[in-house]
């Protein structure tokens, strides 16, 4: 090859041009500068020069992918520039020739300029980049929304396998485990939590996102509840499985950490508590709160009263106030200085902080690439997850079907709970609140309360108890069922003409009234005992008899005389809770 790349030393008669060879091995074209069946110094696996048009690298600057016209593309440029015909053939040559003197000057620059260079990110990755899916609600103290970033993030998120593999996204309602740590470990954290804690459930939430993802509900489950903890089975490092015994009457926070817990003995203990199945978790530390408020440039907070904790190091006075980084976490984790003083107190300012942090996002963070980057590292870093949702395209999967949810639908509240008698420290379930709550929760049912109805209905007549006659078929409840709903009805309700009529011809789902239209009146006494919603009201064509009884059919859905089939649709009363969009909640 000489000096001016031409090709052959000494064949002036060949056109440089003309020496792009389309290899069909490779589906590229090739700069032959050998002679005629001699294999070409360029690597036939190189993308074919001109695949990047638009581009312009002058000859001689070290860059091997050459971005001129590939002799296919020749005649059609030429017309661009110019209409005649020996404008093509001459200028078209000229220009041609210098290409491919351009390329052998390249390719004689040694090995070094031989290596391919790193493609750049073209604008339209980048956005696909930015604009990836709400990650889910996570935070040390509660919960948040995040964006993921598809590939770069993978690295950063710490999984745990707890024997329960669910797909990242599902078709039914999804509950969402977040659990926030005490442990100390990691850079900052010294100064915080129990100085010997094992790293215990110090924050629960479980994120309720409806089927239809029209609402979502976050319940708060305090640490100091006393509750019972199931047999947990925990992978260890050597791939073996351990089955770490339960304990019964003990804080939920120990269903963590306590005698080598890991995040699937509290995901095990909740769906004992609530009977809601969990589809996924995440456990974070303290720093989460910390970089999430710094790269969100803070969040909003407001005190009711001046407040001045010394343990939690918290110093605001009464107001809003920008906090983020220490001063934030210093604000979840402070309880002596607000309400009670207790943790209930506490997690009241959680519920504050995480709806101002997703509003925060929503409203500013979403819309610039340079925080979106920053929120999903600080995210992905503070982030332990389920195999289920282990990497950054299945949170990413995840995160976009639950940002569905409006932030105003969405509604945190906290596990009624009552002073346990037999140590104040602790607190024991108020059956008579959370029972109702958990139900209204597993029927994909809102948080709200006092919903008008559309149009008010003439009442229907009730018959008195002593004429209700009933039926009762146990067809999926538990054994007993139907003895123990007559025992009900006769004692506690007056309905002497109930009966036992045994088992049903088969198994049923839900629970099914049978009545004629002579005897509404006292189906709908019955139903209003039993709490039955309208779908299990069956009406035949005719009239009865008069001592023909109704058909009650009880379902899998029955679980206990007196307790009400149908799930209820309003908050029970002294259920504390907030709106996630609610802009006016102080610290008091």
């Amino acid at each position: 090859m000489d000096a001016q790349g031409r090709g052959r030393a000494g064949d002036d008669n060949v056109d440089p041009a003309d020496q792009w060879v389309f290899d069909p091995n490779t589906g590229n074209y090739e700069l032959r500068l050998d002679p005629a069946g001699q294999a070409s110094d360029r690597p036939s696996g190189r993308k074919a020069p001109g695949s990047r048009r638009g581009r312009r690298n002058p000859a001689g600057q070290g860059d091997d992918t050459d971005t001129r016209p590939l002799p296919t593309q020749r005649d059609r440029r030429g017309d661009a520039r110019s209409g005649g015909a020996d404008e093509r053939r001459g200028g078209g040559r000229a220009e041609r020739r210098a290409a491919a003197r351009g390329t052998a000057s390249a390719m004689a620059s040694g090995p070094a300029s031989r290596r391919r260079p790193k493609p750049k990110k073209s604008g339209k990755k980048k956005a696909l980049y930015w604009t990836s899916g709400v990650l889910g609600f996570v935070l040390v103290a509660a919960a948040t929304t995040a964006y993921v970033i598809y590939q770069q993030l993978d690295g950063n998120i710490k999984k745990v396998d707890v024997g329960i593999n669910n797909d990242a996204v599902s078709d039914g309602p999804v509950n969402l485990l977040v659990i926030g740590t005490d442990s100390r470990a990691g850079k900052g954290n010294a100064g915080y939590g129990d100085a010997g804690s094992v790293g215990h459930a110090d924050t629960t939430l479980l994120m309720h996102i409806s089927r239809d993802r029209s609402n979502a509900t976050a319940l708060s489950i305090p640490r100091d509840l006393i509750t019972d903890i199931p047999n947990c089975p925990t992978k260890q490092k050597d791939g073996s499985t351990k089955i770490i015994p339960g304990e019964q009457q003990v804080r939920f926070n120990t269903s963590l950490g306590q005698e080598g817990r890991d995040p699937g003995c509290t995901w095990r203990t909740v769906e004992k508590l609530t009977g809601l199945k969990i589809s996924h978790f995440m456990m974070a530390d303290f720093n989460a709160v910390k970089e999430l408020s710094n790269a969100v440039d803070g969040v909003e907070v407001c005190a009711g009263k001046d407040i001045n904790d010394p343990k939690s190091h918290l110093k605001l006075s009464a107001g809003r106030h920008t906090v983020k980084g220490e001063q934030a976490l210093a604000f979840v984790r402070t309880r002596h200085s607000v309400g009670t003083g207790s943790d209930l107190s506490r997690i009241q300012l959680q519920q504050q902080f995480i709806g101002s942090l997703i509003r925060k996002l929503k409203s500013s963070a979403f819309s610039s690439p340079g925080k979106l980057y920053d929120v999903a590292q600080a995210a992905t870093k503070a982030l332990t997850v389920d195999t289920g949702i282990g990497s950054a395209s299945k949170l990413m999967d995840f995160g976009d079907d639950m940002k569905k949810v409006n932030i105003n639908k969405i509604t945190f509240a906290t596990v009624p709970v009552l002073d346990n008698p037999k140590d104040l420290a602790t607190v024991i379930l108020d059956r008579a609140k959370a029972d109702p709550l958990f139900r209204m929760v597993q029927a994909d049912h809102a948080l709200a309360k006092g919903k008008k109805s559309k149009g008010k209905k003439a009442p229907v007549k009730k018959a008195p108890p002593e004429l209700v006659r009933v039926d009762v078929l146990n067809g999926g409840g538990p054994i007993g069922a139907a003895q123990e709903s007559v025992d009900w009805l006769q004692n506690t309700k007056g309905a002497r003409l109930s009966t036992n009529a045994g088992n049903a011809s088969q198994k049923v789902a839900e629970t099914v009234l049978e009545y004629a239209p002579n005897q509404a009146d006292q189906a709908a006494t019955l139903a209003d005992w039993m709490g039955l919603p309208k779908s299990a009201l069956k009406k035949s064509a005719q009239d009865a008899g008069d001592r023909v009884p109704m058909k009650l059919t009880l379902g899998r859905d029955f679980k206990a005389a007196g307790e009400p089939i149908e799930a209820p649709t309003e908050t029970p009363d002294g259920v504390q809770n907030v709106n996630a969009d609610d802009k006016n909640v102080c610290a008091k």
